[in-house]
């Protein structure tokens, strides 16, 4: 039973500068793909993203090559994201399972549409764990909004909170490309329909859906934040302007006063 792994190792990948010191055949790249060859029936497949999928690859293989690539990693992760899947192979006919698929040949590109899928459900377990944390503290806020009647921040660590939230958020958003077909899946009938079959299996199309909804809810109460926030100065504003005010009507009363003596 042959098997594909992907792994989680970093928020992200430098695979320009991976690209050009790994020497392994490589079958195919882009700006956030590359997928290798590295034996006559072993392949990697690396994304931008931070994930790495191998096809026939050991633990002891698997680990050697995770510290090959460490250096070109963005904030490694220390608990690491991994889905496992089988491949089956001279079945009768293509047949998906839960975590398995029966398949009646395989090449270079039914191998890695395969490892995109899989790769793509590691990432969506990732993203979700992420769009959840932000959800968590989110609400936070709002409870202590809702209980105090306002925000238990401070001016300067509000816009930090914000500004981190945002950079999250728009990782995630710059990262969510992946869910899209391969255009060899368009030219190929074979191709597109064990796309759609391994898509359904991984439950990508719903899960993708749930990750944009947790952010557009993000999204809103960062502008509520923000307007709150924009409320708390304009306020301040106002009550320097009264003070100086009052301060420039007592003096004036005071001269007066003072003058006629």
């Amino acid at each position: 039973m042959l098997k594909v792994s992907s792994f989680q190792i970093a928020d992200s990948i430098d695979i320009k500068t991976f690209k050009s010191v790994f020497t392994a055949e490589l079958l195919y790249s882009d700006s956030d793909e590359l997928f290798y060859r590295t034996d006559s029936d072993a392949f990697i497949y690396v994304f931008k993203f931070g994930i790495v999928g191998f096809f026939n690859y050991n633990e002891l293989q698997i680990a050697g090559f995770i510290e090959v690539i460490n250096p070109y990693c963005k904030n490694k992760l220390d608990n690491r994201l991994s889905e496992e899947f089988e491949i089956e192979t001279n079945a009768p006919r293509m047949k998906l399972g839960f975590n398995k698929i029966e398949l009646t040949s395989i090449d270079s590109n039914v191998l890695r549409l395969v490892m995109l899928n899989v790769s793509q459900s590691v990432a969506l377990d990732y993203y979700s764990q992420t769009t959840n944390i932000l959800l968590e503290e989110t609400n936070y806020h709002t409870q202590i909004l809702e209980n105090k009647g306002r925000l238990d921040l401070s001016g300067v660590s509000l816009k930090k909170y914000i500004g981190r939230t945002l950079n999250i958020k728009n990782r995630i958003t710059a990262n969510l490309y992946i869910f899209d077909s391969p255009d060899e899946t368009w030219e190929d009938e074979n191709l597109n329909k064990l796309d759609v079959g391994l898509k359904k299996t991984f439950d990508l199309q719903a899960r993708f859906r749930t990750i944009l909804e947790g952010l557009a809810i993000v999204k809103e109460n960062l502008e509520l934040f923000k307007d709150i926030l924009q409320y708390r100065n304009s306020t301040r504003l106002e009550w320097v302007i009264i003070i100086l005010i009052l301060v420039e009507v007592v003096n004036l009363f005071v001269e007066r006063i003072f003058g006629k003596t």
